[in-house]
């Protein structure tokens, strides 16, 4: 039994005024001004949770946040948590477990990520088809819990052919540049090697990243629907001479943040 995911969500419904939401946004590295566009309604330190990790790495604000975004209810967490801060995979497991205890049936997963490929570049937006875990992780190792899905669950469509059409029709619509491809995810903290980078363009990655893949294999695991995108924030190492670091990661996800907050914005409003 997942005790930690009923803990955590009961401190949630306790701490959020009577507030529902059945729409979860993460924001990801430097994309925190996504919040500037919510009409909020409710705050929660991470800190004020018990069970619930606490983010440690810069660009991450590390609260829950209630409120509107085009005529719907959010919740939305500024700031993730990592591998690579030291949380296990099951930790971060029990927190989309207890999203799913509180009613959460849809998912909008962001991230900043680097590119393995030169026409997806710096400060454009990338679709994710599907993953690649590279971690060497995985969130639903352990005993499992029949009531938030099976033992063995199928991970065909993750991120959602049915979110991921509407995303691109927004795109069009806005003139957006959104690109689509396959995210690959490292544990981190350090940026891949150019063998590494060579590694994941051969398996057929299209960006890097060290995070979104635990969440999204738990929300598809408990039937939540999930929308991921990128802010390509580098070129992965080697690639265009890139050589990353995270200053560049946060400087350029700022400069998706405009392109990113419409299009998650239009798409809740689809939704």
């Amino acid at each position: 039994m997942s005790q930690n995911a009923y803990l955590i969500a009961e401190q949630i419904k306790a701490k959020s005024d009577g507030l529902k939401s059945e729409i979860l946004v993460i924001l990801g590295s430097g994309l925190g001004d996504f919040v500037n566009e919510i009409n909020v309604k409710k705050v929660i330190d991470y800190s004020e949770i018990n069970g619930f990790p606490v983010s440690t790495v810069s660009g991450h604000q590390g609260k829950l946040v209630y409120g509107e975004v085009s005529g719907k209810c959010i919740l939305c967490m500024q700031g993730r948590f990592h591998l690579y801060e030291g949380y296990s995979p099951s930790l971060i497991a029990d927190v989309i477990k207890a999203f799913k205890l509180i009613g959460i049936k849809h998912m909008i997963v962001t991230n900043a990520a680097g590119s393995l490929r030169k026409e997806v570049k710096p400060g454009s937006l990338m679709l994710i088809k599907d993953h690649i875990n590279m971690s060497g992780f995985n969130p639903l190792i352990g005993t499992n819990d029949e009531s938030f899905g099976p033992r063995f669950p199928n991970m065909n469509n993750v991120y959602s052919d049915k979110f991921r059409e509407v995303a691109k029709k927004i795109a069009k619509n806005y003139k957006i540049e959104l690109h689509e491809g396959v995210y690959c995810m490292l544990s981190g903290p350090v940026f891949e090697t150019p063998s590494e980078v060579k590694m994941c363009s051969i398996i057929g990655a299209d960006a890097n990243g060290m995070s979104t893949v635990p969440e999204a294999m738990t929300a598809a695991y408990c039937g939540i629907d999930v929308l991921g995108i990128s802010a390509i924030t580098n070129y992965c190492t080697g690639i265009e001479g890139g050589c990353p670091t995270h200053a560049e990661t946060l400087q350029n996800a700022a400069k998706t943040a405009k392109n990113m907050t419409l299009l998650v914005s239009k798409f809740i409003g689809e939704i």
